[in-house]
């Protein structure tokens, strides 16, 4: 029975040896970003692949497969994004390649669609299709400017409020005053102050864009107090990042789903709100044109020269219509609690 006891120091000893002596190996079983450890990094003091295929590089590249494969899966919004691309590459395009600009007058007054002009001409002269397209792209150019503009104000409130404390309660009474005070009647006057000065388009951008920042404030700062209380921010904190450093590398990247989401809507909405302001005379003036001035030069004459009415409309519309399904798209497509996503 004592012998049962009794220690095999020789074989221990061997079994160390055998285990000293075995060659380096590589680690498959550990991970970073779902990518194995080559064996080159699990010898004794190899660093750890940042940033590249192994790395965190690679599970960036995973989440982007990942957002884009729910967005293309969509029908409706890849249509949508087809439509929108095609329209500001066709405005673009048409500027420079059409016999007509936008402004010349064509010597051929009131009639319909042509195959010259296949939009038809107004009573001065222009070449509908020509004022068209240049409405299409100052559209664009406004809304993108404008949503540029509301995303910086409101993504630097928002996350300024949702980080510090004592800045959270002003700055968000300051976002509830603006948010009570009707856009449409600070438009008006803001645009009627503006409507005579050249480039008024650039001023009416401005004002826009310094009035529809809030709603994105509102949605930074929600995903910034839930953020700033999450272990990776704590871990940051621990290890000597600074506040700019935390919001900027940590924060933000964390809550730019819903700030492309509403960046979409931004710029859905500010065509709207442009196209309100040259229709009511206050937006964009002649010479230049958009939609909304189109629209209104040509609704007192709808029933005896349509097309002065219908094409513009059909523009504005098919526009705003297709910037939304790309919106809704892009919010099933960055919604983590999706499984499925709508055919």
């Amino acid at each position: 029975m004592t012998d049962a006891f009794v220690p095999q120091t020789g074989a221990d000893e061997g079994a160390r040896a055998e285990l000293t002596e075995l060659p380096e190996v590589a680690v498959t079983g550990l991970t970073a970003g779902s990518q194995p450890f080559p064996a080159e990094h699990a010898r004794p003091g190899a660093e750890l692949p940042v940033g590249d295929e192994h790395g965190m590089g690679g599970e960036v590249k995973g989440q982007f497969r990942i957002v884009a494969g729910r967005f293309f899966r969509q029908r409706l919004a890849v249509t949508g994004l087809v439509v929108f691309a095609l329209l500001g590459v066709a405005a673009v395009v048409t500027g420079h390649v059409w016999h007509y600009t936008y402004s010349q007058i064509t010597g051929q007054y009131a009639i319909g669609p042509t195959g010259q002009h296949p939009f038809g001409t107004d009573d001065i002269g222009h070449d509908l299709f020509a004022q068209v397209m240049r409405g299409v792209e100052k559209d664009i150019q406004v809304a993108l400017m404008v949503a540029l503009i509301a995303m910086a104000i409101g993504t630097t409130v928002g996350a300024l409020a949702g980080f510090y404390r004592y800045l959270d309660n002003i700055l968000m009474r300051f976002v509830d005053l603006v948010l009570s005070v009707p856009i449409l009647a600070v438009l008006v006057v803001l645009g009627h102050l503006v409507s005579k000065q050249a480039g008024n388009w650039f001023w009416v951008a401005i004002i826009i864009g310094g009035l529809a920042w809030t709603y994105v404030a509102r949605l930074v700062r929600a995903d910034s107090l839930s953020l700033r209380e999450r272990d990776f921010v704590e871990a940051a904190r621990a290890l000597g990042a600074t506040n700019r450093r935390i919001i900027l590398r940590h924060m933000l990247p964390n809550a730019i789903g819903p700030i492309i989401v509403n960046g979409t809507i931004t710029v859905a909405t500010s065509i709207i709100l442009e196209s309100t302001l040259s229709y009511l005379g206050l937006g964009i003036q002649p010479p230049e044109v958009s939609l909304g001035t189109l629209i209104a030069a040509g609704q007192d004459t709808a029933t005896t020269q349509w097309w002065l009415f219908v094409f513009p409309a059909i523009f504005l519309v098919t526009l705003i219509l297709s910037i939304f399904l790309v919106g809704d798209g892009l919010r099933e497509a960055l919604d983590p609690k999706k499984t499925r996503v709508r055919a």
